[in-house]
């Protein structure tokens, strides 16, 4: 299988359909390809990476007219066939003897290994022996289909967390998240979905004319990382390898016949079912900046950017600012194509084009995947002139968001014990259940600050008030949610009373409160 000319790639046609096509036939217009269909959540994203990646390195505009073009008007599939063409010899996906997609340059001898490896959330080794596969179960995955063996495969590699000794992880480190733009409109075509997150050459880097190994890492000599070899920086490939990184050294074995993908559930002509691996490829290191993952940068400039994880308790507003521009209060920075939206193509888009975030990844501990997250965020057009108050409010509204819930935490467990200090545990329960609740609030807030005239000094006393206020009632009702209803140690309502009255005390003493009570107040006395 070719992977540029062969149809791989599960999607979703206008009318509902199910297939599989070639990337160069994203454009057909005959019956439009409006999603993928993968059959897993992270295959889904790697292969929105895929397509992304393959034509930020063959098609990427020169410009933002041309970006712009393409946007109104898609290539047709010639188009795109001719452009691609090319890269073929690049994109061969099973090849013993020669060049093989994001398999090491040379011939592995090592043992095989069974193909459920290339999966990250399936168990070890280990965890096999030990039978502490609870929930995720070993042994399910017999072989897989051409197309799924290849989502899988890209998946590890654009994701590889920790493997053991000289297994080295990916180019945004194990688990990084991945932030993409998405039209709003429920008729979008896949082209769209992919486009918005393609940036132009001036953003980036010129795009290729034909394959090498400085793009494709599998087609010249493995960067070894042993004691023969070193670190690979931005500076030794081309950016475009950030779209191809290969930190992992596999070698699929050869197929063992017909039979039914245990990943998709298609029949198939031929199954893998095993590959090869070799310690000590490609050790990715330095100040990478992957166009499509939110860093976190050093103020002092000391360390290289941080890629953000996926983390417990998952995603949701209190990560918006970081994800969409940037957060002051932790150095998080949004993905290089999200600044480039709001700096560039906002500009150029039709007001209707309406777009949210979607940002995913693994949870990872280690080796060991904790969880998988996903979640969409909207995007809030605002205009140059406003938009640096305009994150600067909103920054505030976390941060008293943040202010309220460390108060909250701390007199929760001043209910449950008589010696909070002296309990450990896991509270992040008390956390969340406070960002789910504030949540519908936090974006209606958004969009009453979004539609400020763009000479607007501070911020409006409805939106000031109504968070305030919010925050004082949600931190009582949860504090007697968690305290009155949860596990308590003895029910001691002397002590309840004592600590919910000195939480009320408290949140009263919050600089990041009376600040926004005098907001409302002073806006209100003008008024």
């Amino acid at each position: 299988m070719n992977l540029i000319n062969d149809p791989w790639i599960p999607v979703i046609h206008a009318d509902g359909q199910r297939g599989k096509i070639a990337p160069w036939q994203l454009t057909d217009t005959g019956n439009s390809v409006v999603e993928l269909a993968a059959p897993r959540p992270d295959f889904q994203g790697a292969l929105y990476q895929f397509l992304i990646g393959l034509l930020q390195t063959s098609f990427a505009s020169e410009d933002e007219d041309e970006w712009l073009k393409y946007w109104q008007a898609p290539p047709s599939t010639e188009q795109l066939k001719e452009v691609l063409a090319p890269f073929s010899g690049a994109f061969e996906f099973f090849n013993p003897q020669g060049l093989a997609f994001l398999q090491d340059f040379t011939v592995l001898d090592d043992e095989p290994k069974e193909l459920a490896a290339l999966l990250i959330d399936a168990p070890g080794g280990k965890t096999l022996k030990d039978h502490l596969d609870h929930f995720v179960k070993g042994g399910t995955l017999a072989g897989a289909c051409a197309s799924c063996t290849a989502s899988a495969l890209f998946t590890l590699q654009t994701n590889a967390p920790s493997g053991g000794v000289g297994h080295r992880v990916g180019l945004r480190g194990g688990g990084p998240l991945t932030s993409l733009l998405l039209p709003e409109s429920a008729h979008a075509s896949l082209w769209q979905k992919l486009w918005l997150n393609v940036l132009t050459e001036e953003e980036l880097a010129p795009k290729a004319h034909t394959p090498s190994g400085d793009i494709f890492p599998w087609m010249a000599a493995t960067r070894v990382s042993d004691k023969t070899g070193g670190a690979t920086l931005p500076d030794d490939v081309h950016p475009l390898q950030m779209y191809w990184g290969m930190p992992r050294r596999i070698r699929l074995e050869p197929t063992q016949g017909a039979g039914v993908c245990d990943l998709c559930g298609d029949a198939c002509t031929e199954l893998f079912s095993h590959f090869r691996t070799k310690n000590y490829g490609v050790n990715y290191e330095g100040p990478w900046v992957h166009p499509l993952t939110p860093y976190r940068f050093d103020p002092k400039n000391e360390q290289p950017p941080l890629s953000l994880k996926g983390q417990q308790g998952g995603l949701g507003y209190r990560h918006w600012l970081g994800l969409m521009w940037a957060d002051p209060s932790n150095g998080d920075a949004a993905a290089l194509s999200i600044k480039h939206f709001y700096d560039s193509k906002l500009r150029v888009l039709d007001s209707c084009d309406a777009v949210k975030l979607w940002s995913f990844g693994y949870d990872m501990d280690n080796m060991k995947a904790r969880c998988w997250y996903e979640q969409t965020m909207p995007v809030i057009a605002i205009g140059e002139e406003y938009r640096e108050l305009f994150f600067k409010l909103v920054s505030d509204l976390l941060n008293s968001a943040r202010d309220v819930i460390k108060e909250l935490r701390s007199q929760v467990k001043s209910g449950w014990f008589s010696r909070p200090k002296d309990v450990k545990g896991d509270t992040s329960m008390i956390d969340q259940s406070f960002w789910q609740a504030t949540e519908p609030v936090f974006y209606q807030q958004l969009k009453i600050l979004a539609e400020q005239p763009s000479n607007t000094r501070t911020m409006p006393a409805s939106v000031a008030a109504t968070w305030r206020k919010l925050m004082f009632n949600q931190a009582l009702t949860l504090f007697d949610y968690w305290v009155l209803e949860g596990d308590a140690e003895d029910m001691d309502m002397k002590r309840i009373t004592s600590a919910r009255r000195f939480l009320l005390i408290n949140l009263g003493k919050l600089k990041s409160l009376q600040h926004l009570e005098q907001l409302a107040a002073t806006t209100e006395e003008v008024a």
